[in-house]
Formats: C-alpha cells, sequence, structure tokens
C-alpha cells in the first residue's frame, strides 16, 4: 500500500513501476492513486482510515489488518493534511509486523534491488550464518589474520 505526499509522488512513480512490472500489486490512497493512474501504473484505490470503506474502495486499516497488504509505504512531509491517517497506516503496519518504509529514497533502492534480482536469478532467504557458510575466503572484505 502506498500513500506518498504530492509532493514526492511524481518521484515516487517509477518506483511504484518497478514494483507494479515485478508482479506486486498496488494500493494507494486517493491522491497517490490519481498520480499513478494518470502516469499509467495499474493500482487499486483505498480509503483513509478515518474514511468510510466500500466494497470497491477497502478502507487502508482493514487491508493492513487482514493481510492482504505485505508492504506499507507511507511517505509524509510537514505538508500533510492527513496526519491522523497517516499515523494510523503506519502504527497499524507496525503493530501488524508489516515493513514500512517511510523515505523516498529507501523506496527507490528497495524496488531497484527487486528489479535487479528477479530479472537476474531471484534471491533464496537465507540466514546469516547460512550466508556466511555459503561465503568463500575470496568473497570475504578481510583477511581472517586481520582479528585477533
Amino acid at each position: 500500500m502506498v500513500s506518498v505526499q504530492a509532493t514526492l509522488q511524481d518521484e515516487f512513480t517509477h518506483s511504484a513501476w518497478q514494483l507494479h512490472e515485478m508482479g506486486y500489486t498496488m494500493y494507494a490512497t486517493n491522491a497517490t492513486y490519481e498520480v499513478l493512474k494518470k502516469n499509467h501504473v495499474p493500482c487499486k484505490n483505498v480509503a483513509y482510515p478515518t474514511e468510510e470503506g466500500s466494497e470497491d474502495r477497502p478502507n487502508a486499516l482493514d487491508l493492513l489488518r487482514d493481510g492482504t497488504i505485505g508492504l506499507c509505504i507511507n511517505i509524509p512531509t510537514h505538508e500533510s493534511t492527513h496526519v491522523e491517517d497517516n499515523y494510523q497506516m503506519r502504527r497499524t503496519a507496525v503493530d501488524f509486523g508489516i515493513p514500512l518504509l517511510t523515505n523516498t529514497n529507501l523506496v527507490k533502492v528497495l524496488a531497484d534491488a527487486i528489479h535487479a534480482h528477479n530479472r537476474d536469478k531471484g534471491l533464496e532467504p537465507k540466514t546469516l550464518f547460512e550466508h556466511y557458510e555459503s561465503e568463500k575466503d575470496s568473497d570475504a572484505w578481510t583477511s581472517p589474520a586481520e582479528f585477533h
């Protein structure tokens, strides 16, 4: 789900398109939805937490709580007028263990990484220990002799 302040929406559009290309379903609050729609990024419109949801425009909190949303991108600025709505979306994402991004640069890096790895070979989830076990000595950026 995405909700991005108006002054940052054009900057966000490329990342949204990359996520769409990778198969992610985009849900967006009204103003963000209009910008994405104008730029031909397919997405579904959702109501703010303080607005009444409907069957064709569900409430954002309901989607977060029922597990429909797997990533919450909420990028307000000092110009935001939906302060309470933004807070409720961020708080609900955190309470339900849904990853939350609140920075456009981080969204760009994530979208670029997902796009690059899905395109090339994909990623397999590993624990940090599994990663280190599969790493060759030549991959390390330090020498074992550097540690005491």
